[in-house]
């Protein structure tokens, strides 16, 4: 085994375009998110598909930009891997393993999608070391196959929902929102992305368009504690309202299939049920003033994320 750390794969090979690489865990599901961002879009774009098609241990491919984000499962599993074709993937995510405080990513690719994991995905900011089983696979190029373990650290993923903190004189909660993230500058934290939630606007209680704030985060285990402080402590700081809700969400995949989702968009949910399908979910709510805007902060948890039409009515997309 060679191990490099990223600076010596970058002067092995020069510097190359990966930005960032982020592994979040969530054991009990016996899942990972892998976040990568690259400098263009179009090695993005040809990475997922073809992971997808490799399959291994990638469930789902998500491209946002030049951003993708991979929902793996743990473990090992074989992979469909080799020269890309109908059913075979030139890259390929065939384990992520939990040791420790760290995460272990193992990759193949084979020519120029192998420069893309075993120089490029090493080199990116986040990433502790590489492990390369042979000198062979440091041989990059032409028509070579590669093979790569990539050590990162192991990160859990949290969410906030966050609503009802304006009045009908003044405020906007994503504005508070966005600003809270902003601030937040926590060792073992890295700030995710912040989600506009459109909720039911036909309910007779809201300020006006009846939209809830999302804000993830990964954030490394002995960091959320501090996180969870940090975020109730701003919020109910620089909120306008005596209602505010704040919930908070812990893992990968947990809120997939709650049947409020659909329901905050489209009916009347009442305090007493929000409050009874985040128990049932195990999303905690932190506020400590009014429980009014508690349906709003489940509500953008729920959609925190589930992509662009979190924006949107219930079943509008673009």
């Amino acid at each position: 085994m060679i191990t490099l750390t990223p600076d010596d794969v970058k002067k092995r090979f020069g510097p190359l375009f990966s930005k960032k690489f982020l592994v979040m865990v969530d054991e009990t599901a016996g899942l990972a998110e892998i976040l990568e961002q690259c400098h263009a879009r179009g090695t993005i774009e040809w990475d997922a598909m073809n992971r997808r098609r490799a399959g291994g241990v990638v469930a789902t491919c998500a491209v946002e930009g030049s951003t993708m984000t991979i929902r793996a499962h743990l473990g090992t599993h074989p992979a469909n891997f080799g020269a890309a074709a109908d059913t075979i993937g030139g890259q390929a995510l065939e384990a992520v393993e939990v040791s420790g405080n760290e995460v272990i990513t193992t990759w193949a690719g084979i020519a120029g999608a192998g420069v893309g994991v075993a120089a490029c995905l090493p080199q990116a900011p986040g990433v502790i070391r590489a492990e390369y089983p042979t000198e062979d696979d440091l041989r990059i190029g032409g028509a070579l196959t590669n093979h790569v373990r990539i050590v990162s650290p192991r990160y859990e993923k949290v969410c906030f929902g966050i609503d009802d903190t304006d009045t009908k004189q003044e405020g906007a909660t994503w504005v508070m929102a966005l600003k809270c993230a902003e601030a937040c500058h926590i060792e073992g934290v890295e700030f995710l992305n912040m989600r506009l939630v459109q909720l039911n606007p036909a309910v007779p209680n809201k300020t006006t368009n009846c939209v809830g704030s999302a804000l993830n985060f990964a954030a490394r285990p002995g960091s959320i504690g501090a996180l969870r402080e940090f975020v109730c402590t701003f919020v109910e700081e620089h909120t306008f309202s005596k209602d505010t809700g704040i919930a908070f969400c812990q893992g990968i995949g947990t809120v997939q299939d709650s049947p409020v989702a659909k329901a905050v968009k489209t009916e009347i949910v009442t305090l007493e049920e929000a409050e009874r399908e985040a128990r049932r979910l195990g999303i905690e709510y932190l506020d400590h003033t009014g429980r009014k805007g508690r349906i709003g902060a489940l509500g953008a948890v729920l959609w925190g994320n589930r992509g662009i039409e979190a924006a949107g009515l219930y079943g509008e997309h673009l």
